[in-house]
């Protein structure tokens, strides 16, 4: 709980844009889990508010990390205070566009029913594409540069960067099939929550992972530091491992599900 407290209390005081930004998305969040138990609307076989509730958390804890990181590089305050704004009111607009979707019932991503939505879609396809800029930066100067913190965290987030990049090609591949399904049409049967399909390959769980590996395997590295003490070298390597095990599983993952296969088949 500690270390807990004083990430969020480095992101407070040294991201504050980024901290108020995901406090907002929380604040959403809540909203959302009200709206799941008074609204019975569903859409491709789930409640309305499911969407926008998964976006906003998610968003929220990517947020908190990149508020925690960036004060790991030698960046000025002025370049850091950059960043920090692109990246918060970049996603806030994206999942404020998902949300405003999922309260008027219809679809976000892949909606091009109509000439708004169609517009609604592009600008989130832009505004991603600002945030993959921002992580292809990250990605150049954590090699570049020396972070304030161990060999071994700093080789973890450079790993973190690289295989969320991947991630965000997989994203593409959905907007290039204008959907995540394979072998069916969006929709149906799928996993509580996460509504993963359960009958048909699915892009999104590869797309899960890869996204959120900027907070796993830089936690095993931070974990690891902790509890083992060991050679910096004898770290990387049980870090390259690590990674390498959890690219592989996002690989495999996104390789069943263009076969047409679910993560879960009930």
């Amino acid at each position: 709980m500690k270390y807990v407290l004083d990430f969020l209390e480095t992101v407070k005081k040294q991201s504050k844009v980024l901290y108020v930004i995901a406090l907002v998305h929380l604040v959403v969040s809540l909203v959302c889990i009200v709206g799941v138990f008074i609204d019975s609307r569903t859409l491709m076989g789930i409640n309305v508010w499911i969407k926008p509730l998964k976006f906003n958390i998610s968003v929220a804890v990517y947020l908190l990390t990149v508020g925690f990181l960036i004060t790991l590089y030698p960046y000025s305050n002025l370049k850091k205070n950059i960043i920090n704004h692109i990246t918060a009111w970049t996603l806030l607009v994206e999942v404020g566009i998902i949300t405003y979707q999922g309260v008027r019932g219809v679809q976000s991503h892949y909606n091009t029913s109509s000439a708004f939505d169609g517009i609604l879609f592009g600008i989130m396809g832009l505004l991603v594409a600002i945030n993959v800029l921002v992580m292809i930066w990250f990605i150049f100067d954590t090699v570049r540069l020396k972070l304030h913190t161990e060999k071994s965290i700093q080789w973890a987030i450079l790993l973190g960067w690289i295989v969320i990049v991947i991630g965000s090609w997989i994203g593409g591949q959905m907007i290039k099939q204008m959907s995540h399904t394979v072998g069916i049409a969006d929709g149906g049967e799928g996993l509580p929550i996460l509504n993963w399909s359960t009958i048909a390959g699915d892009l999104r769980v590869a797309h899960f992972f890869s996204l959120h590996t900027i907070q796993i395997i830089p936690l095993f590295a931070f974990v690891l530091s902790k509890k083992w003490k060991s050679t910096s070298k004898k770290q990387i390597l049980m870090v390259t491992t690590f990674a390498f095990v959890y690219a592989f599983w996002i690989g495999f993952v996104f390789y069943q599900a263009k076969q047409g296969i679910p993560l879960i088949r009930l």
